[in-house]
């Protein structure tokens, strides 16, 4: 059983002696604070925040690491506050124990958002100091290894949650032997069943291929000792889960994933890794394309490691690790091994590894900053942790990191949110590329540029990485706001125009007046709220109590500049064109919506003078717009083809196509074409009637 004198007698041995007593006195300051207080199975609650302690005592941590432990529990179960931790401990200390502790008095409106609140406090704890998330993790490790006097549906809930957020973190801080281990006990409580049968035939499996793994290793042990390599071979175990999410995700049968035979080596130096590589390809014949050099270029999280392919003695393949004896150290233990090398050597050798660390954790920094909420923060986050990574190289050659499946638009924004917001265009590896096309390792991305350019809200539909999604929003939300605010200044200097007045003409007083009416609390707020149609101009400009001099006054229509406004957009109905006469109506939350002069659906909107609003094109509209023309033909093979290459011709994008039969002989294809205006799609239409299978073109109405 482990007590605080076996936990002190382990601790001595990297400890310095008063280090070791500080532990202890935040020992027995927790025991008296939860004296009284039990764990769910009946042991003193004590027993949990030494068995935390002890998790990290394995790890060599420091002695301030080792106290928040012992103290992680107190502020959230306790009256004991973080002032008088602070003031028994120290403020280091305080600020990890309060990182820990959850927000335990607050109201949350459900499980999903207090987890999030929860994590998004925990994460910005974390920023400031990586220990946060050390003790967060041991914390959850011994929770989830004492998960059986839980009732099953709370077991699935708390596996659910470490399998999503813990285990990936754990991975991102290149934690391996916690990972392994949290995505075991994830499984064996979330499948029970599932797991107990796959253990089984892992063990009778393991059985059957004792032989042969015996063989392969002896062969590689006999060449490297040949060659005067000395080196530790093991033939490398693969976990429960592991097998698992191989079955399900690659659709393989587990005897197709166990009759891959994998070992490490591992050697002194990284000039004996390379040797090494060398010699067991010598032995075996290697797999093409299945090496990988993960020391030259380290994965995110600081694992470095040869990989490579073989097919070994009997056809059997082989997957071979080599790797130096600290590269295996920080492979298992990660960030917490680069704090045990860093002191026991009194220098750094994972700068490298706390780089990436650091660019990981500000990039968590600038999604709190960007996100609106704590569940979308947390959506974010969780992008981010899952995928495995891919690296490219800028023009310069420098290597940027990135998850699997990241566009062009990712890159720029990796490399500083200002190209993102200005991306128009890449080349990869010298050639033009769509930006978004998904990113492999070894190649080179340039980014192009323009100064007036914005984010594209498509992109949404293809960006990967946490940071280019929430940036985006964050961009978006303010240019809907700014669109807005302007929008509704238009729209109220247009409603003033009946009484001879305009914004700039009215006192402070009128505008209290009117912010008042209107319970907003600033001039943006009102504007904002005009140019989304949440509410109408008139009725603002009725609380002046002005008597209108002119109601027939002819108001000035607000001017449709460009196709790309985030408060006007154009309906799907009736879809209006530069050059079409046209009105428009406010929708609440949307701002304006263009309609044909002729459409349908405006007809019953025209007796709500607020609702419609004149509007009408700019001199040169910006972008083009989507018109909908349908063609008449006589039906034969290869028509929607030669229709397509005649459209093509005249410098317009089709952006649907569909087709119905009249009757035997005849079709109607209908065709969604952007175009600049009416003398555009005029051009288009014309080129396609003249074709000889084409009996009529018009331009559908709604």
């Amino acid at each position: 059983m482990l007590t605080i004198d076996s936990l002190c007698h382990r601790l001595s041995s990297y400890l310095e002696p008063d280090q070791v007593l500080l532990v202890k006195r935040a020992y027995l300051y927790a025991e008296q604070a939860h004296h009284g207080q039990f764990r769910r199975s009946g042991e003193e609650y004590i027993t949990h925040p030494l068995a935390v302690a002890n998790i990290l005592a394995s790890m060599h941590m420091g002695h301030q690491t080792l106290m928040a432990a012992m103290l992680h529990d107190v502020i959230e179960d306790t009256s004991i506050t973080k002032k008088a931790i602070s003031n028994q401990f120290g403020k280091s200390v305080a600020e990890l124990v309060d990182g820990v502790s959850k927000l335990a008095k607050i109201e949350f409106e459900s499980q999903a958002e207090k987890q999030a609140k929860n994590f998004q406090k925990m994460a910005l704890a974390m920023a400031k100091d990586l220990r946060v998330i050390v003790v967060k993790l041991a914390d959850r490790l011994h929770n989830m290894r004492t998960l059986g006097a839980m009732p099953p549906e709370k077991k699935r809930r708390i596996a659910k949650e470490t399998l999503e957020i813990y285990a990936p973190i754990a991975h991102r801080l290149g934690m391996n032997d916690l990972r392994i281990e949290f995505e075991d006990r994830c499984f064996a409580a979330m499948y029970p069943l599932r797991a107990t049968r796959l253990q089984a035939s892992l063990k009778a499996a393991r059985g059957n291929r004792k032989a042969i793994v015996e063989d392969i290793q002896n062969a590689i042990e006999a060449r490297l000792h040949r060659e005067g390599i000395g080196a530790l071979v093991i033939g490398r175990e693969k976990h429960l889960y592991s097998i698992y999410n191989k079955m399900r995700t690659k659709n393989k049968s587990f005897h197709e994933i166990m009759d891959v035979y994998a070992f490490r080596i591992i050697v002194e130096d990284v000039d004996t890794c390379y040797r090494s590589l060398g010699v067991v390809h010598n032995l075996f014949k290697p797999m093409v394309g299945e090496f990988k050099d993960y020391i030259a270029i380290p994965k995110i999280n600081g694992y470095q490691s040869l990989h490579t392919g073989l097919i070994g003695m009997h056809g059997v393949p082989i997957e071979v690790q080599i790797r130096t004896k600290e590269m295996d150290e920080l492979a298992s233990r990660g960030i917490a091994a680069h704090w045990l090398y860093k002191s026991v050597n009194g220098k750094d050798h994972g700068e490298a590894s706390q780089a990436r660390l650091d660019r990981w954790i500000q990039r968590i920094l600038e999604i709190q900053q960007h996100t609106g909420n704590s569940m979308e923060f947390i959506e974010n986050v969780k992008i981010d942790l899952f995928r495995d990574e891919v690296y490219v190289f800028t023009p310069k050659g420098e290597i940027i990191e990135l998850p699997s499946g990241a566009t062009p638009v990712d890159f720029a924004y990796a490399v500083h949110t200002d190209v993102g917001n200005t991306c128009v265009a890449c080349r990869i590896n010298d050639r033009p590329a769509p930006l978004s096309q998904a990113l492999q390792s070894g190649q080179k991305i340039k980014i192009i540029s323009s100064e007036g350019s914005q984010p594209n809200p498509n992109w949404l539909n293809f960006v990967v990485t946490a940071k280019a999604r929430s940036a985006i929003r964050h961009y978006l939300k303010n240019q809907h706001h700014i669109e807005s605010v302007e929008l509704g200044k238009r729209m109220l200097n247009r409603a003033l125009v009946n009484n001879n007045l305009s914004l700039e003409a009215l006192n402070d007083e009128q505008f209290t007046q009117i912010l008042e009416a209107c319970g907003a609390d600033s001039k943006d707020e009102l504007y904002e709220s005009v140019g989304l149609g949440k509410r109408a101009a008139m009725s603002v400009i009725r609380t002046l109590n002005l008597d209108s001099k002119s109601d027939g006054t002819t108001v000035a229509p607000i001017a449709i500049e460009s196709s790309d406004s985030l408060l006007i957009s154009f309906a799907r109905c009736c879809r209006p064109i530069p050059g079409d006469p046209v009105v428009a109506h406010f929708s609440s939350g949307k701002g304006l919506v263009v309609h044909r002069d002729s459409c349908k659906n405006i007809a019953d909107l025209r007796s709500k003078r607020e609702d419609i609003s004149p509007v009408n094109w700019a001199l040169d509209v910006q972008g083009e717009l989507p018109a909908e023309i349908r063609v008449e033909v006589e039906s034969e093979r290869g028509i929607i083809a030669s229709i397509a290459t005649r459209i093509a011709e005249t410098g317009t994008s089709i952006e649907g196509i569909e087709v119905s039969e009249r009757d035997a002989q005849h079709s109607v294809i209908s065709l969604i074409v952007a175009v600049k205006n009416r003398i555009h799609l005029a051009q288009v239409m014309r080129r396609v009637r003249n074709m000889r299978s084409v009996s009529r073109v018009i331009r559908a109405k709604n």
